[in-house]
């Protein structure tokens, strides 16, 4: 397929899938910070990718695919975007160049893309009630958006989750700096993924990344259009 004949996307307003609960204090900081360890310690080298295939805290293997990793950005500062990707968990699906991928961004401004993975449409839940002070437990989301798409979740700007900056000055970014990282990003995880580029793209995310996604929708569009390669077949920005 070529993208250039990739046609524009459409825009799509949607509500947020759910009460996006507050990581910032209590026991949702003691689960986001629980998690986040544990995948600092499986993803310690920035130069490579880990699948996770599971958790303290889940009882047995994780029922679906999670991979996990960073993408330098910005070779002069040091910048590099943390991810975690969920592969759609139906076995045909998982092949299928039609199944719906999303790429999921959190606003905040610089909150951890860890709230969607966790609390919105992610496939997994912290059980958050009886909370002993021990390792929290975790339950599989039998309603996470990954039953029917691929999911890329990133840490995105700068600064957000496990994202960073070797040079502190790395950390002054904007709307549109964020957007040009967010899309060199997405140019080297293609790269590294490319059985995903035919699948239909979409771009979402929730409160301040209503800013980012069309800045972003806008650079892939002009490149599709330009013939850079490779970039993924756009359809729709989903703002809410």
């Amino acid at each position: 397929m070529t993208t250039a004949a990739w046609p524009r996307p459409r825009f799509l307003v949607l509500p947020q899938p759910g009460f996006l609960r507050s990581v910032c204090h209590g026991l949702c900081a003691r689960c986001l910070f629980c998690f986040l360890l544990l995948l600092a310690f499986a993803c310690s080298s920035s130069s490579g990718r880990v699948v996770v295939t599971s958790l303290p805290g889940f009882d047995g293997d994780l029922p679906f695919h999670l991979e996990t990793g960073y993408v330098e950005v910005e070779e002069d500062a040091g910048v590099e975007l943390f991810y975690y990707f969920v592969q759609a968990e139906s076995g045909a699906a998982a092949a299928a160049d039609d199944t719906p991928f999303l790429f999921w961004l959190t606003g905040g401004d610089r909150c951890s893309v860890f709230s969607g993975l966790a609390y919105e449409i992610g496939p997994i839940r912290f059980v958050l009630e009886p909370y002993n002070g021990t390792l929290p437990r975790l339950r599989y989301n039998h309603n996470s958006w990954s039953k029917v798409s691929h999911i890329l979740f990133v840490d995105s700007p700068v600064g957000a989750g496990f994202s960073f900056s070797r040079d502190p000055k790395g950390y002054d970014v904007g709307d549109i700096s964020a957007s040009l990282q967010l899309q060199e990003f997405l140019i080297k995880w293609f790269s590294d993924h490319p059985e995903y580029l035919a699948n239909p793209f979409y771009i979402g995310g929730d409160s301040y990344v209503g800013k980012i996604v069309p800045f972003l929708g806008q650079m892939i569009s002009e490149g599709i259009e330009l013939g850079r390669r490779p970039f993924p077949n756009l359809k729709v920005l989903n703002l809410s």
